[in-house]
């Protein structure tokens, strides 16, 4: 998502940002096969994963790229599924520094809670 990806189905081609549907659900239709994955090169990118110990699957996990159409920022392990976080790609569009970053205060609201991570201090992590 963050990278502006596009997955190839032995049907159609549907862009990264439109494939993530919900907790293990997907725009994959019954019987289509994805083909191959095309990422664009970015000027500049990374991801960070805050991991959860015994599983290390993400808490939070946050892919930064910088693109040449803007700032794409990516979040897993906060919701249900991946998605983009709009508010830390405005503030990095207007200035692409960590400060930027750390200035954006995220709502919990419709974050995950379990016994791993509060909503809460899942909104801390992202901008971190």
């Amino acid at each position: 998502m963050a990278l502006g990806a596009s997955i190839h189905t032995s049907q159609r081609v549907i862009q990264a940002d439109d494939f993530f549907r919900g907790m293990y659900e997907t725009a994959l239709e019954d019987g289509e096969l994805i083909t191959a994955v095309r990422f664009p090169r970015p000027l500049a990118a990374a991801y960070i994963k805050f991991e959860q110990p015994a599983s290390q699957f993400a808490l939070v996990g946050v892919c930064v790229a910088r693109t040449p159409g803007g700032v794409r920022v990516a979040v897993t392990g906060a919701k249900y599924c991946a998605y983009r976080c709009q508010e830390l790609e405005h503030a990095l569009n207007r200035a692409f520094t960590p400060l930027a970053a750390r200035g954006v205060h995220l709502s919990a609201d419709g974050l995950s809670s379990d016994l791993h991570a509060t909503a809460e201090y899942r909104a801390h992590l992202i901008p971190v």
